[in-house]
């Protein structure tokens, strides 16, 4: 019976159309997704260790229910850490965003308390190595073939996604590549940000709101993602988002996507839509 469900589940999948964004979690693992959450909300804390990385000090838990243990990432950051705000609804928030683009980059992701303390709690992800790994080792990207096309294609799709949810913080150690280099997205609780200049201007794009001023444009966007970005709406998101994101933050969310729009069709106005979309 639940293999019956599962293949169903699956040709739901392509039917959606989550290939036309090449979905980056495979398309059994989308499937088991709100069972993973389930799982993650209700299952056994058996032992946790902290992992000893990063300044929000995350703590690995190790779960168990029934016949299934998994462990995940909890952290519980707030407020003013390291000169940045920190909140760990924003993983949250993140997670339930990239569910509702379609994107499938990011983890599983819940509320979940941990010796009497609010937090999330992200599906442990067995990655193959991170982006700061694949610079210090000098492993060679892939340079021909679907998965060459992927990991670029990805790579600015990563970027308008951190444009959209205003993410300080994407960096070497948290982008992800599974061994076929799938990319998987880590560590959002600096993202959201909601002042006014994250509304006038973006963290990534053609003129980034950063210290060097270093173009990071996104070059390729799957249409669907566009169209999607362009469906957004107050209360689209915030049926999705539900408690984690203040109305504030949401507006901010809506004012970054005409900035993205808007840079989006400029490109295309000068390199043509074939050159942008695919």
């Amino acid at each position: 019976m639940r293999n019956r469900i599962l293949i169903s589940a699956l040709l739901l999948l392509v039917i959606l159309g989550y290939h036309s964004l090449s979905a980056q979690f495979l398309p059994e693992e989308i499937a088991q997704r709100e069972e993973l959450e389930k799982f993650l909300l209700t299952a056994e804390i058996i032992s946790y260790k902290e992992i000893g990385e990063g300044v929000t000090k995350p703590v690995r838990l190790f779960l168990r229910k029934d016949n299934m243990e998994r462990s995940g990432v909890w952290k519980n950051p707030h407020g003013i850490q390291g000169g940045y705000l920190e909140g760990w609804q924003y993983e949250i928030a993140a997670y339930r965003l990239d569910k509702l683009l379609g994107l499938n980059m990011i983890p599983p992701t819940v509320e979940r308390e941990f010796q009497d303390k609010k937090g999330s709690l992200q599906m442990w992800v067995e990655k193959e190595y991170s982006l700061l790994e694949v610079m210090e080792k000098n492993i060679p990207l892939p340079s021909s073939g679907p998965e060459a096309d992927n990991w670029e294609k990805r790579k600015y799709l990563s970027r308008a996604f951190d444009a959209l949810i205003a993410n300080e913080d994407r960096t070497q150690q948290n982008t992800f590549y599974t061994k076929d280099w799938r990319t998987i997205l880590i560590d959002h609780s600096r993202s959201f940000r909601s002042e006014e200049k994250y509304t006038k201007h973006l963290l990534f794009g053609l003129n980034p709101l950063r210290p060097d001023g270093r173009p990071l444009p996104f070059r390729k966007l799957p249409r669907e993602f566009v169209e999607k970005i362009k469906g957004l709406t107050f209360d689209s998101i915030k049926q999705a988002v539900g408690p984690y994101l203040t109305d504030k933050e949401i507006r901010a969310i809506l004012a970054r996507k005409e900035l993205i729009l808007k840079e989006i069709a400029d490109m295309i106005k000068v390199a043509g839509e074939d050159k942008i979309l695919y």
